[in-house]
């Protein structure tokens, strides 16, 4: 035990002297070591002043408390500047105005190929938001690429979507009635629409991605060159006529649209929610009759 209490002892005595305490068998405060003194320092003016006074004092070292330094209030960075002003609408422009006719049209052997051509342009499409909304597939058009007659809707619903093929659902079946009662196959019409993807729950075509569409189909009717253009509903008849009118201001007169005079009557859509106007769709295509000589199928 003896030999175990002598080890802490000196354990004891070495941490004291690590603390700068030497003297521990005297009575009273305990003795800390001087430091040395730097010539120039305080302790050495005093010295020279008073050497006897300074060799016969003890240097000894007092705790020091240091005050923690009060925090730097830094000024918060400035907030960012909002615009709540309304976005810029894009201005509506006619298709007439969005670019001169072409000087040379082209042959009805080669329309075909420029259609073609056309879509190979657009390719898997992500040019607006449209191509992020969940399309399957890029709906280009359908029918004679000789056409004398063009129908230009809206956009693709689900059906359409899911097939690659404009108006192959309930309101397709609809237009198909009513290209027969022309006296019309749908093979020989072609088929269009102001977009190309599938707007989300089948809501209206925001102007960015009408616009940034019209080109492609700009350029279709530019190849086809169909006699007649019926715009069905009222945002084909808005984008191609670059108007913003009632459909019941832009019926039962004729336009012009590409070198082509163009019809504005209901959407297949609007006819299968309200057949009441199926009377009124039938006297806009009667003038596209007269105009192309066409007469109805006889009936048996």
């Amino acid at each position: 035990m003896a030999g175990e209490a002598e080890r802490q002892l000196r354990a004891y005595v070495e941490y004291f002297r690590d603390m700068g305490v030497y003297d521990l068998y005297r009575r009273g405060d305990p003795v800390f070591e001087a430091e040395p003194v730097l010539p120039g320092s305080p302790v050495d003016a005093l010295a020279v002043v008073a050497p006897e006074a300074v060799a016969a004092t003890e240097v000894r070292m007092e705790p020091q408390i240091i005050a923690a330094a009060p925090p730097v209030e830094r000024p918060a960075p400035p907030l960012p500047k909002i615009d709540f002003s309304e976005p810029e609408i894009p201005k509506l422009v006619s298709f007439d105005n969005l670019a001169p006719l072409p000087e040379v049209r082209i042959a009805a052997a080669q329309r075909s190929a420029a259609l073609e051509a056309i879509r190979e342009d657009i390719g898997d499409c992500t040019r607006c938001p449209l191509a992020y909304a969940g399309r399957r597939n890029i709906v280009f058009a359908d029918g004679d690429p000789n056409a004398r007659l063009m129908f230009v809707g809206e956009g693709p619903g689900a059906d359409e979507d899911t097939q690659g093929l404009p108006f192959v659902g309930k309101a397709g079946q609809l237009l198909n009635n009513m290209i027969s009662a022309m006296g019309l196959k749908r093979e020989e019409v072609y088929i269009a629409n102001i977009v190309k993807c599938r707007p989300p729950s089948n809501r209206v075509p925001e102007p960015v991605e009408a616009n940034t569409c019209s080109q492609f189909l700009l350029r279709q009717i530019d190849v086809v060159q169909p006699e007649v253009i019926v715009a069905l509903g009222s945002t084909a008849a808005t984008y191609l006529l670059g108007v913003k009118q009632s459909l019941s201001g832009l019926r039962g007169r004729w336009h012009g649209c590409r070198g082509a005079k163009m019809v504005v009557t209901y959407h297949p859509a609007f006819l299968l929610r309200d057949p009441r106007q199926k009377g009124e769709a039938w006297k806009d295509l009667q003038m596209v009759m007269k105009e192309l000589g066409l007469k109805p199928p006889a009936r048996g």
